[in-house]
């Protein structure tokens, strides 16, 4: 069983929802294979932005509806990052809209960079939350959460087969990236796939390695410095090879 991914990576357009729409448009218009998964980076139509207030939206909101349409008219699972408002708290949350346009899963980051302060801006969340595309099972993550293994481990102990973390993370600490994407595969036995940005916002600078590494921690893509719809091929295949040769998983003891 196959699944082909696109890993979205572009700069966005700070704080302008309706350029990176047209941003998001323009790379799908250029980009001709056929996935089933379509994933974008962290905070999709704004960047990393502490302005939450003025640009958070309900999941019945223009942005959200924007995906569910993209979803629809490419036909393809879509995952997304906008900044969420539920009453009155507002959360930096990812979604997953399936090709009907349905919104079938949500995760709102449980790790907020309080270096960069958005724990003032944005509430955390509190669940890991696996979501699934055809018999795929599927953890997810956004950006700083990758430094904390702890939440990984629980997807590890659920068996998922793909986990994605959507990032703005930047060329500073890119190093970091790579290492902890490549440890999460492979102690979690899984794929790991992360979506970064390219170009700069007000204060930071951004290179991509938008990356995907296999259950054994094999680098099968790393993109820098390029926008553009860049495609990988997850095999569950690999995943259970893996896991039936080296069943290490069946050894985790969660304290």
């Amino acid at each position: 069983m196959k699944m082909k991914i696109g890993l979205a990576q572009y700069s966005p357009v700070w704080e302008d929802k309706k350029a990176n729409q047209i941003k998001i448009e323009n790379l799908l218009y250029n980009f001709k294979e056929d996935i089933s998964l379509l994933i974008l980076p962290e905070l999709s139509l704004t960047g990393f932005t502490m302005h939450s207030d003025k640009f958070a939206e309900s999941l019945n909101g223009e942005s959200v509806l924007y995906f569910k349409n993209l979803a629809t008219k490419r036909a393809v699972h879509v995952f997304t990052g906008i900044i969420e408002r539920d009453q009155d708290k507002i959360f930096n949350t990812l979604l997953h809209i399936n090709p009907e346009g349905e919104l079938i899963g949500k995760y709102r980051k449980i790790h907020p960079f309080s270096y960069s302060r958005e724990n003032e801006f944005y509430h955390r969340g509190t669940k890991p939350v696996i979501t699934e595309i055809d018999n795929f099972k599927v953890g997810l993550t956004i950006c700083y959460d990758l430094r904390f293994p702890e939440l990984y481990r629980f997807y590890g102990k659920e068996k998922v087969d793909i986990l994605i973390n959507i990032a703005n993370w930047p060329i500073a600490r890119i190093e970091h990236w790579l290492l902890l994407l490549r440890a999460r595969a492979v102690e979690n036995q899984c794929y790991m796939v992360g979506v970064n940005r390219v170009g700069s916002d007000p204060k930071l600078s951004y290179n991509g390695h938008s990356s995907v590494f296999d259950p054994m921690g094999i680098e099968l893509l790393d993109i820098t410095d390029q926008a553009g719809i860049f495609s990988a091929d997850l095999h569950k295949e690999k995943i259970n090879e893996v896991r039936k040769s080296l069943p290490f998983l069946e050894d985790i003891y969660l304290i």
